[in-house]
């Protein structure tokens, strides 16, 4: 009996067992982590993905915003243009716009008159004068509202003027937010927005903003504020609907389900956006239905952009239920890898046990995992084999294709700037005598039209050198003069005395070498003189970069992030070629790339 109660052989548990216990559990273990990883990665990846969208909307508009104020320059410039405009001539610009079509959140363009009060009786009678004789729509006219202030903006041209008719004779400035924007509009000669919607177009719905540009009398001075208040006539503004120009951007949108809320907010004194919200004004949502604010849904993807509105700040806040971006896969995924790495950690730990027990079968274990260790490394060279090739072939698409993208911006875009140039040109000489004011405009266009040629020109060169086609020496040597005019770093050019006929691949290459390396002279050795070598000798055509400045530092080249000797070496290993480096602090540095030549291609007599 007192053997029975001591002995503990009937409590032990069996090693097997708890080996296979312990199997399991690190196996879940693994499996659980492999799962909250590839659930990590996915969410990452989906995230950055809505990140993408909402930036690429941001940019949408910004451009939209933009548009509209460059519309609103471009009625400025009517007014600004000299003699008085009509009722008629506005309505026929505004008409020939087609705003409805090309600006779809434009409710109406308008100019208002400023008048002071003594003015005032003057000015009533001049638009009651105008009225009698009119058939344009326009109501009779009067102040609005009533009372004597000390200035007026007053509402006398709207476009269309069927909606807005109860507008016509508006006095914006009664409201005093908006007579402080103008005021600073008027005194800065700059686009300004009261931040204030617009009555009329506001409503639970929907929001109406606007922005409005100073008219000064013509020719007169604006150098001072002074100046320029006395010079100042009137503003001409654009009204738009925020739901109609923020829906747009959403229609555009590969993705569905995403919120958009559009706040009126205020920069920080660092420039950014102010954490500080609780001012900021609503004018979109386009769920506003929603119950909670975007912030407080927790099983959302958020991401917050600054729009800047002329003097203002919109703060775009984009959500979107994690659940639209994910696939019914990309739920998957998480549980194959869990159960992937629950399984191979199980067959890795029973490995080790097997392994552990019986030194004969661990040994042929090893040599099986020796052979298909062989094996592996077969497919691995054959793989790295068929990822240079494939490298290769990439590397000669893309050249190919900078080939074809240039050779079309030159036939295409060229020849259509060149057209547009010389249409700008005859309208500068015809204009040069009779009106002065086109005249600068038209001369101002064809400058800018000669910068745009030039930068496309610099564009086909970045792509691929026309001076290719004339040789790699003749290529070298005006990249060298290139770079020795761009930077002022002396250059010196040696070059074969025979003629070398390349392949267009390998002289793409070894051009491409060239820009890599000088490249990194300019940013990094800060050297003072550069010498570039090309000899053909023994079948071998060899380029050597050598310059006098700083050197790589110690473990420079394996720099994180740097990829620039990594594709020199590829480039040239996709060649046969060989490629060598040599420098250290203080004494320069010196690249040299050499590719064997098939007798054929080595040298034309």
């Amino acid at each position: 009996m007192l053997h029975e109660i001591h002995s503990p052989s009937r409590f032990r548990i069996p090693q097997r067992t708890l080996a296979g216990g312990l199997g399991i559990v690190l196996s879940a273990t693994v499996g659980l982590g492999f799962y909250l990883a590839t659930a990590r990665w996915i969410e990452g990846d989906a995230r950055e993905r809505f990140r993408n969208l909402a930036r690429n909307s941001q940019y949408t508009i910004n451009a939209r915003i933009k548009s509209y104020t460059d519309l609103l320059r471009g009625a400025a410039s009517l007014f600004n243009s000299g003699d008085e405009i009509t009722r008629g001539q506005f309505h026929r610009y505004v008409k020939g716009m087609d705003v409805a079509r090309n600006f779809p959140a434009i409710e109406t363009i308008n100019f208002a008159r400023y008048v002071t009060d003594a003015e005032r009786p003057a000015f009533e009678a001049h638009m009651r004068e105008r009225d009698r004789d009119s058939r344009d729509g326009y109501p009779p006219f009067a102040i609005k509202p009533e009372g004597h202030r000390a200035a007026y903006s007053v509402l006398t041209y709207i476009e269309p003027i069927d909606p807005w008719s109860q507008t016509f004779g508006l006095d914006i400035a009664a409201r005093p937010a908006v007579a402080e924007a103008l005021n600073y509009s008027r005194d800065q000669g700059t686009i300004v927005t009261s931040g204030q919607p617009i009555a009329a177009m506001s409503n639970r719905q929907r929001v109406g903003l606007g922005m409005r540009l100073p008219i000064y009398r013509y020719h007169a001075p604006l150098s001072t504020v002074n100046e320029r208040r006395a010079a100042y006539l009137g503003s001409v503004g654009i009204a738009f609907n925020v739901s109609t120009l923020l829906h747009g951007v959403l229609d555009e949108m590969s993705l569905k389900r995403v919120r958009l809320t559009v706040y009126d907010s205020h920069l920080a004194q660092d420039g950014q956006l102010d954490t500080d919200t609780t001012h900021d004004v609503l004018l979109f949502d386009s769920d506003p239905g929603a119950l909670v604010p975007p912030e407080a849904s927790p099983d959302h993807f958020l991401t917050t952009h600054a729009i800047p509105y002329n003097d203002r700040i919109w703060r775009a806040v984009f959500s979107v239920p994690q659940a639209s971006l994910y696939t019914a896969f990309d739920s998957a995924i998480p549980w194959l890898a869990a159960l992937a790495g629950f399984i191979s950690t199980l067959l890795l730990y029973a490995l080790f046990q097997s392994m552990s027990t019986a030194r004969r079968r661990a040994v042929q274990m090893a040599k099986a995992m020796t052979k298909e260790l062989r094996e592996s490394q077969i497919k691995l060279q054959l793989s790295h084999e068929k990822l240079r090739a494939l490298a290769a072939h990439s590397e000669q698409i893309k050249e190919g294709e900078r080939k074809r993208i240039a050779r079309e911006i030159h036939d295409d875009l060229g020849q259509n700037l060149l057209a547009l140039r010389i249409e700008a040109d005859l309208l500068a000489s015809r204009t040069r005598a009779s009106h002065a004011r086109l005249h600068a405009r038209a001369v101002a266009t064809l400058q800018q039209i000669d910068a745009t040629i030039r930068s496309v020109r610099q564009i086909i060169n970045d792509l691929r050198p026309n001076v290719l086609d004339l040789g790699l020496p003749a290529a070298v040597e005006w990249q060298v003069s290139e770079f020795q005019r761009r930077t002022g770093i002396t250059c010196e050019f040696s070059e074969p005395h025979v003629e070398i006929n390349l392949n267009d691949n390998c002289a793409t290459a070894f051009f491409r070498v060239l820009q890599e390396s000088l490249s990194n002279i300019s940013r990094h050795a800060a050297a003072s003189h550069v010498k570039v070598d090309l000899q053909l000798h023994d079948g071998r055509l060899t380029m050597t970069v050598s310059d006098n400045g700083i050197g790589l530092r110690a473990g420079g080249r394996n720099k994180v992030g740097s990829f620039g000797l990594v594709g020199i070496e590829e480039r040239m290993a996709i060649l046969g070629g060989a490629f060598s480096l040599i420098s250290s602090p203080g004494a320069g540095t010196t690249v040299r790339v050499s590719v064997p030549l098939p007798q054929d291609e080595q040298v034309l007599i």
